[in-house]
């Protein structure tokens, strides 16, 4: 089969690799009919994320047919056709239990390595690094499922491809950073980060209730669309202001009532901070550039809540302690346990509720995958997010 490959930093390509096979009797081969390329995929492609291998099959948004199932699968069968969430989960282990999918105990075969990094280990995540379990992604003609049993939906052939691919991952993450927001009515919520878990969690802030919502960023494009798209009532361009002040002046003085990064360990910005950040990370001294989370402290209301969804790796330097504790702020963060959102957000989609499919600036075939990573990751052509078909 053709898959797009991770070959080294800043480079992929399309190669031909052995088709999936059934390895476990709860796994299931599924035909990808679409998937996309996930601003996490430019942490992998930028070389952020250690363990990578060249020939690593990329991608961990993607839907398709079942074409072949394990004999313990039973709420499969050939033909359906599923999202698959981006965690693979067991459904067993006391995570799972708790409906904390991402976390699983039992995913991630390589738990070892995560552990060194990171304490203990969360789930196994689909080609994204032999330290979270070495699974081949599915920016591919085909992908072998494990756990076939728990993780994938069913979606209903009233629905196109576009309108619940991204149930997969990014949907469900912006709406989980703005549940961890606890939005009561008349809240104001600002979103450091318009790319495209950005826009869908300024779209969710807005189902949950938000009376205004804020977003942050320096591309006047993905500001456009969040104004226009996403429901933003709200922008900042971080470049043309100070963004505290900015916010300060949006509210009050107060601040917003929650502030949800959406950025992570690849933030840009401009000054000592970003000239200090940017050297430390080439020099080794720091893994991630934590200044949107520095900003998104600093600006939150006292007693707020700071929600973080942009993926961050591993240590980060001048963490503003200070303010965390002494403002009564609450800090909430996980990769998005998507299984547990699958069904409702599904059901919003059919009920027009929303269509997270907006967020599409680019399709291309699968052959095209190096020049999609391109234009994501310059920014060309004023892209936001591009879907690939097998």
């Amino acid at each position: 089969m053709r898959a797009n490959c991770w070959i080294e930093p800043r480079k992929v390509r399309v190669e031909d690799v052995p088709d999936p096979k059934i390895l476990n009797s709860n796994d299931a081969i599924v035909r990808i009919t679409s998937t996309a390329i996930c601003g996490s995929d430019l942490h992998l492609f930028n070389g952020f994320v250690p363990t990578m291998e060249k020939g690593d099959v990329l991608g961990h948004e993607f839907m398709g047919e079942v074409v072949e199932v394990g004999s313990s699968v039973k709420n499969l069968s050939v033909g359906d056709r599923v999202v698959v969430p981006f965690p693979i989960a067991c459904g067993r282990c006391a995570m799972c239990r708790q409906e904390l999918f991402s976390v699983c105990e039992n995913s991630n075969p390589n738990a070892w390595m995560a552990e060194k990094l990171w304490g203990h280990s969360p789930a196994g995540i689909f080609g994204y690094s032999h330290m979270l379990g070495g699974y081949a992604g599915g920016q591919a003609e085909l992908v072998r499922v494990p756990f076939a049993d728990v993780g994938p939906l069913k979606v209903p052939s009233h629905l196109t491809d576009e309108q619940v691919l991204f149930l997969t991952d990014i949907f469900p993450t912006g709406y989980m950073g703005a549940e961890m927001c606890n939005i009561q009515p008349g809240d104001v919520i600002a979103v450091w980060g318009a790319g495209p878990v950005g826009q869908l969690a300024i779209a969710s802030a807005r189902l949950l209730g938000a009376e205004r919502v804020i977003a942050i960023d320096r591309f006047e494009y993905r500001l456009r669309i969040a104004r226009e798209r996403a429901g933003a009532s709200d922008t900042i361009n971080y470049e043309e202001v100070d963004v505290h002040d900015a916010l300060a002046e949006l509210t009050g003085g107060r601040g917003p009532d929650a502030c949800i990064d959406a950025v992570g360990l690849e933030a840009h910005g401009h000054g000592l901070m970003f000239a200090y950040d940017r050297t430390k990370q080439a020099l080794k001294l720091e893994t991630d550039r934590p200044i949107a989370l520095r900003e998104a402290i600093r600006a939150c209301r006292n007693g707020g809540t700071v929600s973080v969804i942009g993926v961050y790796g591993g240590f980060i330097d001048k963490f503003p302690m200070g303010s965390l504790m002494n403002r009564s702020l609450t800090l909430r963060t996980g990769q998005c346990h998507v299984q547990r959102y699958l069904r409702p957000l599904l059901e919003r989609i059919e009920k027009g509720e929303i269509d997270p499919s907006f967020v599409i600036t680019h399709r291309m075939r699968l052959e095209d995958a190096p020049q999609g990573y391109d234009l994501f990751v310059n920014k060309r052509d004023e892209c936001l997010k591009v879907v690939l078909a097998a």
